[in-house]
């Protein structure tokens, strides 16, 4: 298995087409934890002038899944997730920070704050997501 690291991490995420449809980018990666980002551009946002919640959830998706590797290893998918908005999401870019909270030898359940970031560099928290991740290793 090839080693866990940032590294790997930002080559996994690149590898997905989505990802690069939305120009989503690890920031960090590790003991339990990923941070993903996302600049946030017009054609992402909704009716209203804020970033779709579909991207508020992929984010969170994605966030989840990456923190859970950090502890079940590279082959992981998400069994399900739940997302709640706090606000609306207006800013330069958006933040998910995902940790893992409970960890076993196949599953982990992971939380994911997601902020926006302001010009002014401020954050404000726009949702809270949680899942559980499986690990698709072979048993």
């Amino acid at each position: 298995m090839p080693e866990l690291d940032l590294e790997m991490a930002c080559k996994v995420l690149e590898s997905q087409p989505f990802s690069r449809l939305l120009q989503a980018r690890i920031t960090a990666f590790g003991d339990g934890k990923a941070v993903l980002e996302i600049g946030i551009r017009e054609e992402l946002h909704q009716q209203n002038g804020f970033l779709h919640g579909g991207v508020l959830a992929y984010a969170a998706d994605n966030a989840l899944t990456f923190a859970a590797g950090t502890a079940l290893g590279s082959a992981v998918l998400t069994s399900g997730f739940t997302i709640q908005y706090v606000r609306p999401a207006t800013g330069r870019s958006l933040v998910a920070r995902a940790e893992v909270v409970h960890g076993g030898r196949r599953q982990a359940v992971v939380r994911c704050d997601l902020f926006t970031v302001k010009e002014d560099g401020a954050e404000a928290l726009c949702a809270v997501a949680q899942g559980t991740v499986l690990s698709a290793q072979p048993s």
